[in-house]
C-alpha cells in the first residue's frame, strides 16, 4: 500500500471516529459536516475530499456500533443446528438490538445512501477488518450484504436446503417477515409506537414465529 493509499485510510478513520464520538455525546440528530470536521481537526471541504454525504459518515459510523449485533449473532448462529432456529435466531438477534438502537439499524440498513451501497459496506470492512475477525466464513458472505432481503434469504436459505421450503415458499416468507419487522421498526423510529423497544421486539418475534409455523407446516 502506497503512502497515498494509506493516508486516504488515516483520513477516513479520523472522520469515522469523530462521527461515532459525536454520535455517542450529542446522538444522531446532532451531526453535522461541520461538528465532525472540528472534531477531527479539519475544515468541512476536507471531508468531501473522501466522503459523498453526512449519511455515508452515518453509515460508517453506524457500522462501528453494530459489533456487539455481529458477536451475538454469529455465537448464536453457531449453536443451532435445526434450519427453523437458525432463521429464528438470526432474527431474534436482529429484531432485539435493532428495537435498542433504532437509529444504528436506520442508518446501517434502510438510510438511503446512493448509487452502490454494498461498495461502502466492503470498504468499511477493509478500514476494519477486525470487525470479522470471529466471524465464522459460512456467515461472512450475510454480513457483506446490507440488504435486509439479502440477509434474510441467507438465513432462510437453511430451510431450503433441509427440504422445509421451497425457493418460491422461502422468498414469500422472507418477504413476509421483513415486511412484519419494517412495519414495527418504522413506528418505533418515528415515534408513532406506544410500546417500548422490549415490547415491540417480542411482538415482532411473536408475529414472525406464528407466520413460520404456518408456512412451514402448512
Amino acid at each position: 500500500m502506497d503512502n497515498k493509499e494509506l493516508k486516504k485510510r488515516r483520513m477516513w478513520t479520523y472522520f469515522i471516529d469523530a462521527t461515532e464520538e459525536l454520535i455517542n455525546t450529542e446522538g444522531f440528530q446532532q451531526v453535522t459536516i461541520r461538528k465532525v470536521a472540528e472534531k477531527a481537526g479539519y475544515n468541512s471541504a476536507t471531508i468531501y475530499n473522501y466522503f459523498g454525504e453526512l449519511s455515508h459518515l452515518l453509515f460508517f459510523a453506524s457500522l462501528k456500533f453494530l459489533k456487539p449485533y455481529i458477536e451475538e449473532v454469529t455465537e448464536e448462529m453457531k449453536l443451532k443446528t435445526d434450519p427453523i432456529e437458525k432463521y429464528l435466531v438470526a432474527w431474534e438477534v436482529f429484531s432485539k438490538y435493532s428495537f435498542n438502537s433504532p437509529e444504528v439499524f436506520h442508518s446501517a440498513f434502510l438510510m438511503d445512501l446512493g448509487e452502490h451501497p454494498e461498495s461502502l459496506l466492503t470498504h468499511y470492512y477493509e478500514l476494519y477488518p477486525v470487525d470479522l475477525l470471529d466471524v465464522s466464513e459460512e456467515l461472512k458472505p450475510a454480513l457483506m450484504e446490507r440488504s435486509i432481503d439479502e440477509r434474510g434469504r441467507f438465513a432462510i436459505s437453511y430451510m431450503i436446503n433441509a427440504g422445509l421450503l421451497t425457493e418460491g415458499e422461502a422468498e414469500e416468507l422472507n418477504e413476509i417477515t421483513n415486511l412484519i419487522w419494517q412495519g414495527m421498526f418504522t413506528k418505533v423510529l418515528n415515534n408513532r409506537n406506544r410500546y417500548t423497544s422490549e415490547e415491540a421486539h417480542e411482538r415482532t418475534m411473536k408475529y414472525i414465529r406464528e407466520v413460520i409455523t404456518f408456512k412451514v407446516t402448512d
